[in-house]
């Protein structure tokens, strides 16, 4: 029998403390370059968990290993080896695997679930495909290039229940019906919320993303005041029936969707290519021919957060990146020439509504007001470097 863990209300301390704040990103799945929306989406995450540092007690959770058992995930890796057989990966670049992955999406065919259940079981036990961890370690450089905060891209991260635990807990929870007795898919059941029957599970046994989250979410967030999900704009159906769930164990759960980033007036998804000069990689290679680590550092983030904002009307404009970086190298200058401030968290806070976590958009945006204080050089290290 499943021990379920007993969720109670947590007593308000007689003192003074920090709220608790879990960032829960959406993750990529490691099988292309990191695209222009990719990396809107991480920087996002990073300006928001620095910033909040600095007011609350924040984690940010973003494990790998999760997703792995997901279908888009494990698919790849069956077609790879059944396609690819034993290919060397470890020299091969983001782009070759990333072709490897358009390959593998325009084939159109699903593996049976017995020739992904190998792949499954290995997951669990801390294995990954060589060609995924090539990918994950060339992002790790990336993130070093960018400064991004590393959750664990190479660690083995498991998530705190098993799909049957969480399956039960859903169950006592009244929000399962589950049909795998009679050879049936599982469904997340929040009609009561108003939202549909969703498929956790298919009747092979594969979870999807959803479920993948679950597993990971729900037996973290009692130990919090507040969750954030930051997450794909087009994915808001599956985060809202998520959010619903989460709120039931005690936090207040925030959602916060990113719009994805156009390509010549298109959202694209990176499962059809089209990222050619316009990934990670290529981005910093550009961007270090003409400026220094701190100036690409802001810049960036002047561009995919200030410049593009929440939502996805903007095209990708390698133009207005340039500008990002001239004025990030105006911003670090003038910022050398002041002194510290010991009111960094109360200009942070701020950037804050009815909510802990620290709004990145507000915060980044106001660095570009022309009537405003100059920004020192504590706030620009403590959260934009």
């Amino acid at each position: 029998m499943t021990t379920l863990p007993l969720v109670r209300p947590r007593a308000r301390a007689r003192t003074e403390r920090r709220e608790r704040v879990l960032l829960a990103p959406i993750t990529v799945t490691p099988s292309k370059p990191l695209t222009p929306s990719h990396l809107k989406g991480l920087l996002w995450t990073d300006v928001m968990y620095r910033a909040t540092r600095e007011l609350a007690d924040a984690t940010f959770r973003s494990s790998q290993t999760t997703y792995h058992p997901t279908e888009q995930t494990l698919g790849f890796w069956e077609f790879l080896d059944r396609t690819h057989g034993d290919r060397e990966y470890a020299e091969c670049s983001e782009e070759e695997i990333g072709e490897l992955y358009v390959a593998f999406r325009a084939e159109g065919t699903r593996a049976p679930a017995e020739a992904l259940r190998p792949y499954a079981d290995a997951v669990e036990h801390g294995w990954v495909h060589p060609a995924s961890r090539r990918v994950l370690g060339l992002w790790s450089g990336h993130y070093a290039g960018l400064g991004l905060h590393d959750p664990g891209l190479l660690a083995h991260q498991p998530p705190g229940l098993g799909l049957d635990e969480t399956i039960a807990w859903l169950s006592a929870l009244g929000l399962c019906v589950d049909l795998r007795a009679v050879g049936g898919p599982v469904y997340l059941d929040t009609t009561r919320f108003g939202l549909p029957l969703r498929q956790l599970v298919t009747a092979g046994g594969r979870p999807n993303y959803l479920a993948c989250a679950l597993r990971e979410l729900m037996p973290l967030t009692a130990d919090f005041d507040e969750v954030v999900l930051l997450y794909d704009r087009e994915l808001d159906p599956d985060y809202q029936q998520l959010a619903h769930v989460l709120a039931l164990l005690g936090p207040r759960v925030r959602r916060a969707p990113i719009g994805r980033v156009p390509i010549d007036g298109r959202v694209r998804s990176a499962r059809h290519g089209g990222w050619e000069e316009n990934h990670a990689g290529a981005l910093l290679a550009s961007a270090r021919a003409g400026y220094a680590e701190p100036v690409v550092r802001l810049g960036m983030r002047l561009y995919f957060i200030a410049a593009l904002g929440p939502g996805q009307a903007q095209s990708f404009d390698p133009a207005l990146v340039r500008q990002c970086l001239k004025r990030a190298e105006r911003l670090l200058a003038a910022a050398a020439d002041t002194d510290p401030s010991d009111d960094l968290a109360e200009r942070l806070a701020r950037h804050r509504k009815d909510h802990v976590y620290v709004d990145p958009y507000r915060l980044t945006s106001s660095l570009l007001g022309r009537r405003g204080p100059v920004p020192g050089h504590d706030l620009l290290s403590a959260v934009f470097l």
